[in-house]
C-alpha cells in the first residue's frame, strides 16, 4: 500500500475487541480480547482457563453495543470431554444473548497438531457460512503431547509446525476479522534464577510451584498476547481449630485465590488483577 492509498483508506485507529463478560477483566485487557491476533491463556489445570474460554463463546454472540461480535464461535478442543453442561449453565445467566445460544457454538474435537493443520484450510468455507468470529483452541499444548522426541531434529520439526499453525491462524484472523484464543498448559521450572527472562519466555508461581508456559520459547514468539492465570492457597482462621482429613491434609482452613496477569502484549502494560469463578461465570474483583 503506497502513501496515496493510505490517505484514501486510513488505517483504523483502534483494534476492535471482544468483551470478556466482565468490566474489570475488560479493563485489564484494554477493552477486551483484540481481533485479528492470537491471544493465549496460560494456566495450570483447575485455574479457570476453560471457564473463561466458555464465557468468551457466549460473549461473541452479544451485540456489538454490548461488546460482542454478533457472531458464532468455533471451539476446537483436545481436552475431553467438552463441557456442554457448564456452557449451558453459563448461557442461562448471561443477559442480551440471542435465542438458543448453544446453537451458535460449533464444536470440533482435535486429536493432533496434524489434525489441526488439516482443518485450518476449511475455515475459508466455515467462517463465512456460519458467521464465525471467534475461534478457541483448548488446549494447544495437548496437541503436541508425546508426538515429538527430545532430539534436535524432532525439536526443529516441532518448531516448524508451531510457525505453520500460528501463521495460518493469523492469516485467517486478519482475513475474516477473527478473535483467536488459545489455552496452554504449564510445566515445572527447575532452578533458582527467579528473575530470568529470555525473550517472551518467563516463569511464575502457581499453587506453590514454579512454572512456565508449555511449548517453550519458540511457541511464545508465535502468539501476540499472553495471559497467565495462577492460584494461591491462603490460610484462613485459627490453626488451633484446624480440621484434618484422612490423608492428613488441612480442611476448611485454606481458601484459593485466583489471579490473571498480562505477561506480554503489544498494546498493554504488565498488569494483573484478582478474579473469582462463580455459577454466573468468571469475574474480576
Amino acid at each position: 500500500m503506497n502513501p496515496e492509498e493510505l490517505l484514501r483508506h486510513p488505517l483504523p485507529t483502534e483494534t476492535p475487541k471482544l468483551t470478556l463478560g466482565c468490566p474489570l477483566l475488560d479493563r485489564l485487557l484494554g477493552g477486551g480480547v483484540p481481533i485479528d491476533t492470537i491471544t493465549e491463556i496460560v494456566a495450570e489445570s483447575g485455574t479457570g482457563k476453560t471457564q473463561l474460554s466458555l464465557q468468551l463463546l457466549l460473549a461473541a454472540q452479544l451485540p456489538t453495543s454490548h461488546g460482542g461480535l454478533s457472531a458464532s464461535s468455533l471451539y476446537l478442543h483436545s481436552e475431553f470431554p467438552f463441557p456442554f453442561r457448564r456452557l449451558y449453565q453459563l448461557s442461562l445467566r448471561r443477559p442480551h444473548l440471542p435465542e438458543n445460544p448453544l446453537d451458535r457454538v460449533f464444536v470440533q474435537p482435535l486429536h493432533s497438531a496434524d489434525h489441526l493443520l488439516d482443518l485450518l484450510p476449511r475455515l475459508d468455507l466455515l467462517v463465512p457460512k456460519f458467521n464465525i468470529k471467534l475461534i478457541v483452541i483448548d488446549s494447544i499444548a495437548a496437541l503436541f503431547r508425546g508426538e515429538f522426541e527430545n532430539t534436535p531434529v524432532e525439536l526443529k520439526r516441532r518448531s516448524s509446525m508451531f510457525f505453520k499453525i500460528s501463521s495460518k491462524l493469523k492469516f485467517h484472523a486478519r482475513k475474516f476479522g477473527l478473535a483467536i484464543v488459545l489455552t496452554n498448559q504449564v510445566v515445572d521450572v527447575m532452578g533458582s534464577s527467579e528473575s530470568l527472562r529470555i525473550g517472551n519466555s518467563v516463569s511464575f508461581f502457581s499453587s506453590g510451584r514454579r512454572v512456565s508456559a508449555a511449548l517453550g520459547l519458540s511457541w511464545a514468539n508465535c502468539v501476540n498476547t499472553r495471559l497467565f492465570m495462577w492460584r494461591e492457597d491462603e490460610r484462613i482462621g485459627s490453626s488451633e481449630n484446624e480440621r484434618v482429613g484422612e490423608e492428613g491434609e488441612a480442611l476448611e482452613n485454606f481458601q484459593t485465590r485466583r489471579f490473571i496477569r498480562v505477561v506480554f502484549a503489544p498494546h498493554l502494560p504488565d498488569s494483573s488483577c484478582e478474579f473469582v469463578i462463580r455459577k454466573e461465570g468468571v469475574f474480576g474483583v
